[in-house]
C-alpha cells in the first residue's frame, strides 16, 4: 500500500487536505490545496508556477516563490521523520494474583476486566459500574490491566494491545474503549471511522452530535435531555462506523461536574450519594450517571453537529456555523482512523452535515431549540 497518499475534499469556500502518511489534516485554501495535489503527483515546481502565473496573472518569480514555499513549509515536513513505533514486551510477566476483578454486561455480552491494583481499577470502572454483574462462567472477551516498568498495560484475550506511561493514561482509557466497542459490535478498529470527544443524542431515529470544549455543557444537556424522552446513545466517546457512517450506542455512564449537581439533582436525586472522582490533570471533580434506555444494538445516522455552550447570563442564540470552523474544532479532540478508505468516508460524510452553534443560560429555552432540531422546524 502507498503509505505516502492524500485526499483533498472541498469544503465551502477552503479545501481539507489529509496526508496518509501521518494521518493528519490541514485546511488549506483551494488553490493551495491543488498546489500541493499537483506536488503530490510529481509535477515540476517550474510546471506549477508557470500555470500559476498565467492563472492568477502574475510574475513567475512570485509564483515560484509560493509554489516552493508552500512545498517546504507544508508538503514536504509531512514526509520527514516518521517512525514506527517499537514493541518490547517480552519480559513483561503478568501478575500472578489480581487484587480486583469485575464481570460488565452490555447487551447479551458479558466481559471480564482483570485490574492488578486500585489505581488502575479507578481509571475504568467508575464509568461502568452501573453495567457490573457477578463473574460469569464465560465472557465474550478478557481485558487485563497491569503495571510494569512505570507503565500500564493493556491485554486483550491474551494478546498485547499496548503500553502507557502514567501521564499518557488517558490514552489508555480510550485504547480500552476502543477495544471494547470492536467487542460490543462486532467490528475491527479498522471498520470504524473514527470517534468523536462529544454527546451523542437521539429521538424518534435521529441523532446529533453535541460537540464542545470541557465544561461547555454537553454532558449536563444530555442528562436533562434524558429526562424529555431523548435517548443518550453515548458520552464523551462516540464511535463512529465506516461502513454505514452511523454512531453507535456505547454505554458508559454519564460524567457530571460537581457544578451541575444543583441542576440535575431534581430529576437524579441519586447523584446525592453518588461517589465523588478527583482528575488532578484535567482539574475537575465528577460523578457517573448511568444512561437510561441504552438501546446498544441501534447505531444512528447523524446529519447534524452541535457546538454547545452554557454561558451565565446569556441569551439563547442558535445559528449556523461555517464547516471549516467546525472542523478545526472537531478535529484536535477526535480519532480518526489511519486507513485512506476511512479518511475518504469520514471527509464525504462531513461534506454532507449542518453545524450549529447554540449558545444558552436557560435549560428550559435549550431543550425546546433541541426538540425543534429533532422536529425539524428550524
Amino acid at each position: 500500500m502507498n503509505n505516502r497518499d492524500i485526499i483533498i475534499q472541498p469544503i465551502e469556500d477552503k479545501s481539507i487536505v489529509w496526508f496518509e502518511i501521518n494521518n493528519e489534516y490541514s485546511v488549506l485554501e483551494h488553490r493551495a490545496g491543488k498546489i500541493i495535489d499537483a506536488i503530490h503527483r510529481k509535477k515540476s515546481d517550474t510546471e506549477i508556477a508557470e500555470n500559476l502565473a498565467l492563472e492568477l496573472d502574475v510574475p513567475y518569480e512570485k509564483a515560484i516563490d509560493f509554489v516552493i514555499e508552500l512545498k517546504e513549509e507544508l508538503y514536504l515536513p509531512k514526509f520527514e521523520n516518521v517512525l514506527g513505533l517499537e514493541e518490547d514486551y517480552k519480559d513483561v510477566r503478568k501478575p500472578s494474583n489480581w487484587e480486583f476483578i469485575k464481570c460488565y454486561k452490555i447487551g447479551d455480552k458479558c466481559f471480564e476486566v482483570r485490574f492488578e491494583n486500585e489505581e488502575l481499577l479507578s481509571l475504568i470502572h467508575p464509568k461502568f459500574a452501573h453495567l457490573e454483574v457477578e463473574i460469569a462462567e464465560t465472557s465474550n472477551g478478557l481485558f487485563e490491566v497491569f503495571n510494569s516498568h512505570s507503565y500500564i498495560f493493556l491485554f486483550v484475550d491474551g494478546q498485547f494491545i499496548g503500553d502507557w506511561s502514567t501521564k499518557d493514561r488517558h490514552f489508555f482509557q480510550g485504547k480500552f474503549s476502543m477495544q471494547l466497542i470492536q467487542m460490543i459490535h462486532e467490528k475491527k478498529e479498522d471498520e470504524w471511522t473514527g470517534v468523536f470527544h462529544a454527546s451523542a443524542v437521539a429521538k424518534n431515529d435521529k441523532c446529533v452530535l453535541f460537540m464542545g470544549d470541557s465544561g461547555d455543557g454537553k454532558s449536563t444537556s444530555l442528562a436533562l435531555l434524558q429526562t424529555q424522552g431523548f435517548e443518550c446513545i453515548a458520552d464523551d466517546f462516540v464511535p463512529f462506523s465506516s461502513e454505514d457512517l452511523k454512531v453507535y450506542p456505547f454505554p458508559s455512564a454519564i460524567s457530571i461536574k460537581k457544578n451541575s449537581l444543583p441542576t440535575l439533582l431534581p430529576f437524579y436525586p441519586s447523584l446525592e450519594s453518588a461517589a465523588e472522582f478527583r482528575f488532578d490533570s484535567l482539574n475537575k471533580i465528577v460523578r457517573y450517571l448511568p444512561p437510561l434506555n441504552i438501546d446498544n444494538s441501534k447505531p444512528m445516522p447523524c446529519k447534524e453537529l452541535i457546538f454547545i455552550k452554557y454561558q451565565e447570563g446569556s441569551g439563547t442564540v442558535f445559528q449556523k456555523i461555517a464547516k471549516i470552523d467546525a472542523f478545526q474544532r472537531l478535529i484536535p479532540d477526535s480519532w480518526l482512523s489511519p486507513l485512506k478508505e476511512n479518511a475518504e468516508n469520514f471527509l464525504s460524510w462531513y461534506d454532507s452535515v449542518e453545524c450549529y452553534q447554540l449558545e444558552y443560560s436557560k435549560n428550559d429555552e435549550m431543550i425546546e431549540i433541541v426538540n425543534q432540531i429533532f422536529g425539524n422546524e428550524l
